[in-house]
């Protein structure tokens, strides 16, 4: 029976090779709805090729101009409230979040409780809201499985072991495209540079994240909601090759690993088809042609955003949400050459220290804090206040 699956965010990277995967595996998925932000031309295609029942454009101007040419059959909705309500059916089998940042953080949060499995690689979402989006998940009986690569090696790892055995989360990380050069030479770097990066092809943000160990920083908070541990049980190690996606050490000192080419369709296809495995279209792990895997610790002088990840965790409250929604509009910053790449942690530090902490009660405060540290983000990145 053909499992239905709903793709939020299907013309980005995630969402384009999940649809290679179902390309490859008809006989067991069938896309339900795609969403895209801007790129009606790609979506468009997409709804030709795999003909869901449902498709959002969420910038209104693509609207009218796409409407008049979506096949009969598919019905086309718009804007925010678009993707959550595609996010909210229940009758497709599996919901992927592969929403880029702060804007997959509602249409996650709906999709958590449709009592289906939800299939998330919106980081984001976890960080700023991982408390609310994992108690609907429980209330509602949705299952969560991670898409990202080193949450689904801990995923697969944890599988048939006990909770209880768990000694440490050993996080990889390649090291991105600065990870041998000096702290110096990295800040004249541009975003022709971090956007090379070594081993995976991805989009722009995560790519540049990547480049700073933010995108590593954001994974520690997200794995401590995701698999319910303390931040001091979650480590990070510099992997350059990228063949281990991550580890698991257990109390009795046995540390069990997940090995793949790097290829984003395996975790995807294993989201989408567990607890069964099928048929890969990434290549194969030759383990004779590897000739090294190598391991060190992360410096955190040149790339300091792992440190902040363990303090905002522990001074928890608004501070995840804020270091995630600055560095958001820091990168658009970099990624337009408004500032250089160290200064992406400039802006997020100057923004965490004018945050007034307080507990988050509802998502909607959580929708509040993301709104208010864009905004003083973007005034610290136009009035250049607060960078060196």
């Amino acid at each position: 029976m053909q499992k239905k699956i709903s793709i939020l965010g299907s013309t980005g990277s995630i969402g384009c090779s999940c649809l290679d995967v179902i390309r490859k595996n008809p006989r067991l998925f069938k896309v339900f709805s795609l969403s895209a932000g801007k790129n009606s031309g790609l979506l468009l295609k997409q709804v030709r090729e795999f003909k869901p029942r449902y498709a959002v454009i969420a910038d209104q101007k693509e609207y009218t101009a796409l409407r008049k040419r979506m096949p009969s059959g598919v019905r086309l909705l718009t804007g925010k409230d678009g993707i959550i309500e595609i996010a909210s059916m229940g009758e497709a089998d599996i919901c992927v979040s592969s929403l880029v940042g702060s804007t997959g953080l509602s249409p996650t949060y709906a999709a958590a409780g449709t009592g289906k499995r939800l299939a998330i690689a919106n980081k984001e979402s976890l960080v700023m809201a991982g408390q609310f989006i994992m108690d609907k998940a429980r209330r509602s009986r949705t299952e969560i499985i991670p898409v990202d690569s080193e949450h689904s090696a801990i995923f697969q790892c944890l599988e048939g072991n006990r909770k209880a055995d768990l000694k440490n989360i050993i996080l990889t990380a390649s090291g991105g495209p600065f990870l041998d050069c000096s702290k110096r030479h990295m800040s004249s770097a541009g975003p022709e540079h971090a956007l090379r990066h070594p081993r995976w092809k991805m989009g722009a943000k995560i790519t540049v994240d990547s480049a700073t160990l933010m995108n590593k920083a954001l994974e520690i908070i997200e794995a401590k909601w995701l698999f319910g541990v303390d931040s001091k049980k979650i480590k990070v190690l510099i992997h350059p090759e990228s063949i281990i996606h991550s580890m698991v050490e257990f109390k009795d000192n046995s540390v069990t690993a997940q090995l793949s080419v790097p290829d984003m369709r395996i975790p995807i296809q294993y989201a989408l088809s567990y607890p069964v495995r099928i048929e890969s279209p990434a290549g194969n792990l030759n383990l004779s042609h590897i000739k090294n895997l190598s391991f060190f610790r992360p410096d955190t002088a040149k790339f300091p955003f792992l440190k902040m990840a363990y303090s905002v965790l522990e001074k928890g409250g608004v501070y995840p949400a804020v270091m995630s929604s600055a560095n958001e509009v820091a990168v658009d910053g970099f990624l337009k050459k408004r500032l250089n790449i160290t200064q992406i942690y400039e802006i997020v530090v100057n923004t965490l220290s004018s945050a007034r902490n307080r507990k988050m009660k509802t998502i909607e405060d959580v929708e509040d804090t993301d709104r208010w540290a864009r905004e003083y983000a973007s005034e610290l990145l136009k009035k250049k206040r607060g960078i060196r």
